[in-house]
This record gives structure tokens, sequence and C-alpha cells, in this order.
């Protein structure tokens, strides 16, 4: 299911622009926070796969969970990310995630072949960001005309997904996944502009949009890969 709530949090535009050391600061702050969150996305995912705990979530309910949950997160984030709350709510939402995640995984686990694509997935997300940030440090046009466009593309994806759910059609979450892929590694060079050039003041909402770049190319890659590569004993 790919699920672009990461609309909620960009949506809302970023602040004045910052000195050159201070956005230094917030670039350096949120790639550390944006790696530690990566640690309860591993717990939960590994805790929903051992335990099953999602494997129930299937459907509406699975969707209506998981919506209810991003949004209620990102909502709480928004609220605390000038406090000392900011970090263990962020932290938390990526609990979530990880476990939210799980059942994709499970199921991809289950192919003979699963651990390598998971594997394949991870490293081929990690790419993207290599690649994303390295243009992100090069392009020396303003990037926040995209803003719009990239909400417009990621609201008719959210829609097509959310179909998607009910109709079960592969070639569907085919095309999805592939657009989620495309528009969200258009959203991770945006956003990581954002920060290099000053517009986003506030590395906890910096680390949340990133996040959710990286989880969304993360689970659409996966689920590409398992649609077109998973390998049955």
């Amino acid at each position: 299911m790919n699920d672009p709530v990461n609309t909620l949090a960009t949506s809302a535009g970023y602040g004045q622009a910052l000195p050159q050391a201070e956005r230094h600061r917030v670039l350096r702050n949120t790639y550390w926070l944006l790696a530690l969150s990566l640690l309860p996305t591993v717990l939960g995912a590994w805790l929903g796969v051992a335990t099953g705990i999602t494997r129930s979530l299937t459907g509406g309910v699975g969707l209506i969970v998981f919506l209810a949950g991003a949004y209620g997160f990102i909502f709480a984030i928004e609220k605390t990310k000038n406090s000392g709350a900011g970090v263990p709510v962020l932290l938390g939402f990526t609990f979530f995630m990880g476990l939210m995640l799980s059942r994709l995984i499970a199921m991809v686990l289950g192919f003979k072949n699963g651990p390598e694509l998971v594997m394949t997935a991870f490293g081929g997300t990690a790419g993207v960001f290599f690649v994303m940030a390295s243009l992100a440090t090069v392009v020396k046009r303003d990037l926040s005309g995209m803003s719009k466009w990239l909400f417009v593309g990621a609201m008719v994806l959210m829609v097509g997904a959310i179909i998607n759910v009910f109709v079960g059609s592969t070639a569907g979450m085919l095309a999805i996944s592939v657009a989620a892929i495309g528009i969200f590694s258009a959203y991770m060079l945006y956003d990581l502009k954002q920060i290099i050039d000053g517009g986003e003041t506030n590395y906890i909402s910096a680390t949340l949009a990133l996040y959710l770049d990286l989880f969304n190319v993360f689970q659409s890659l996966l689920s590409l890969l398992g649609i077109l590569g998973g390998e049955r004993d």
C-alpha cells in the first residue's frame, strides 16, 4: 500500500531562510536524527514479522489503522517539533511505520529469494537518497515551484492507492509503485534542497519529510521487486 502521508507534512510550506551556519546545523541534525529514526523502524518491522501482529490488518481495516495512526503521529510531531517531546514522538512514529511495513516485509520474506529482495530494496533506496542528496548540493535553481506539482501528484497517488486496496489489482499496484518511486524521489530532492537553501528551519520537520520520502521509496521498491522478482519454492 503506497500512502503518501508526507503530503500533510510538506503542504504547509517552510519558514524564513537561515544564515549559512544555521543551514549546516539543521542539515547535520537532520541527518543524525534520520539515521536514528531508522532504528525504531527496524525494531517495529522485526517485531511485526516475528509476532505477526499486523497480519490481520488487511483491506479497509488495515487502511484505516494506517492512515489514522500515520496522520495522528504527523499532527503530534508538528505540534511538538519545537519542544523536548518532538524527538520521542518522531521516534514513536517511525516505530509505528516499521510495524505497518512488517506485513509487506513478511510477504516478501515468504519468497525463496525474499532476503535478497529486501536487501535490494534497501540498497536501491540508499542509492536514490545518495543521488538526490548529491543533486541537491549542485542544483543552483530554486525548486520551490515543484511543491504544488508534487503535492498534486501525491494526492492522485493516494487516491489510486486507496482504490487499489479494495480492487486488489496487481497491474494497479505495479503502476502505483512505479509512480510512487518517481514522485517521492523528486520529493526527496525538493526536501533536501529546502534544507540546503535554508527554507526549512526545523530539523524535526525536515527529518519527518525525508523519512517519509525514504519510507515510500523503500516500500514501493519492495512491492515492485516482490511482484516482479519473487521466487516461490
